[in-house]
């Protein structure tokens, strides 16, 4: 019997990963596997350190497939993922991995599949990661060793700083600090390995302490003066800084020894700026009512003074969704009412296609008001920038303050910047849920009049997410109700 019937019929085979974060050998152990037929069950992947499956195959080095020219199959945006979640701490990661190249064999759109269980983990695996990263490079805090040379004199200043990632991040983000702090002489220390960077070449070390790391530098003193001076206590929110700025990370900053007497003076500065008439206190509506008085009165943007009428949401005051889209349109304006136009009529097929109810739903907009350009007789669509989005957020934050849903389901990157504050890819952010400060769930999909500009297979093709989308929003919403 030749190597490759050996591994076919092995009842498990181990592979062994040499090191956590490599999702480069991952990638070629799993193209073997796969040309050489070996299903998910009978592969195990075992980390350095790791135990091992007493139960388990270990096969030597992966054989030769008898079908070297067998072609893998797996598309970007998969790999794009799998590169991120192999980082995630995860034992199971590897394994799901494979579990999805080996489906994708046989099933190569799974990765549209919004309501599959392996492509939500692995979406919440690479979701994870990114924000790890994304920690790692807002709370990393050099600080400054002083070297003596040889005849006891300082020499050249070497920073260090400490972090303590909760995945497999941190060769990975070596370059992210190369490049921001080429010209400096630096280490970042963590429980998993150290990097040291010399101005020319970057090294590996082993795992470090916390008492390897200093623990202040003179400079620190500067530094905290500056964060209570730039501290708003207008706009503190708490569970939001928490969110942003776990407490874990506050050891690391020397900032962060202030905040807790900052966030226990903050309501007493406060008064003390409103006082002074530092700031304009503008009251928080309490009706939907309110807000259509309050927007029709508004003209703190362009777009309210261009003689067009004020385009309210409307549903009930207590659905729990709530629809957002960019702007009012041509007909919408007309009418005065929301989505009645050509892309209404899109949304409105499509949700009756997914089940959800319209009239359940709170149906809005980012912007209240229709802005356009005219072209003869005919008044054309213009797209709001990012200063008018942001300057209606204070509306659209009252109606999700009254309306209390559960989930919002934002219908391109403006109506998700009216949520977030900060523009983003619908094609990296669809199909997986942002939490809010609210603690609702913001979910975004494409707006209906971009599939009103295909034809084709690409109207096909695009129909058919948003159709997915949908579906991935009735399903969550079934749960959150």
């Amino acid at each position: 019997m030749n190597m490759v019937a050996q591994l076919k019929g092995a009842a498990r085979f181990n592979v062994a990963m040499p090191r956590s974060d490599d999702f480069d050998y991952w990638r070629e152990q799993a193209r073997v596997l796969v040309q050489c037929d070996i299903p998910p069950d009978h592969v195990s992947w075992s980390e350095p350190g790791g135990t091992q499956d007493l139960f388990t195959d270990t096969g030597g080095a992966l054989p030769e497939p008898a079908d070297a020219g067998k072609l893998v199959r797996a598309p970007k945006r998969f790999l794009a993922l799998a590169r991120n979640a192999a980082l995630h701490s995860n034992p199971q990661r590897f394994a799901l991995l494979y579990g999805l190249l080996w489906r994708l064999q046989t099933t190569p759109g799974i990765m549209q599949d919004k309501a599959d269980p392996d492509v939500r983990r692995l979406e919440e695996l690479d979701k994870n990661v990114r924000r790890d990263s994304h920690k790692m490079h807002a709370f990393v805090r050099f600080r400054e060793v002083r070297e003596t040379d040889e005849n006891g004199s300082n020499g050249e200043p070497h920073y260090v700083a400490w972090f303590e990632p909760d995945h497999h991040i941190l060769r990975a983000n070596a370059g992210f600090f190369k490049r921001r702090f080429a010209n400096m002489r630096w280490s970042i220390l963590t429980p998993h390995g150290s990097l040291h960077w010399d101005g020319e070449v970057m090294r590996e070390g082993p795992p470090a302490q916390r008492s390897d790391a200093p623990d202040g530098d003179p400079t620190e003193d500067l530094w905290r003066t500056y964060y209570a001076s730039i501290f708003n206590p207008a706009r503190l929110k708490v569970s939001a800084m928490l969110s942003e700025m776990p407490k874990k990370y506050w050891k690391n900053m020397p900032e962060a020894e202030l905040i807790p007497e900052l966030i226990a003076s903050a309501q007493s500065r406060e008064a003390q700026m409103v006082s002074a008439g530092e700031r304009e206190v503008r009251e928080r509506p309490t009706s939907l009512a309110d807000i259509e008085r309050g927007v029709d009165t508004c003209r703190d943007c362009p777009i309210a003074k261009c003689g067009t009428r004020t385009v309210m949401g409307e549903g009930p005051q207590n659905a729990p969704l709530m629809i957002i889209g960019e702007q009012p349109g041509d007909q919408e304006d007309l009418a005065g009412r929301v989505f009645v136009g050509p892309a209404g009529q899109v949304l409105d097929a499509q949700l009756q296609r997914a089940g959800i109810d319209r009239k359940a739903a709170y149906v809005t907009n980012a912007v209240k008001h229709f802005k356009f350009v005219r072209r003869g007789k005919r008044r054309l669509h213009q797209n709001p920038t990012a200063k008018e989005i942001d300057t209606c957020r204070w509306w659209v934050e009252a109606e999700c303050a009254i309306v209390k849903p559960k989930l919002v389901l934002a219908l391109g990157s403006s109506a998700a910047r009216s949520l977030l504050g900060k523009t983003v890819s619908v094609k990296q952010v669809r199909g997986a849920p942002i939490t809010l400060q609210d603690g609702s769930e913001l979910w975004v999909t494409v707006h209906p009049s971009y599939l009103l500009r295909l034809d084709g297979d690409a109207r096909a093709e695009q129909d058919t997410l948003f159709a997915a989308d949908l579906a991935a929003v009735k399903s969550r919403l079934a749960e959150l109700v």
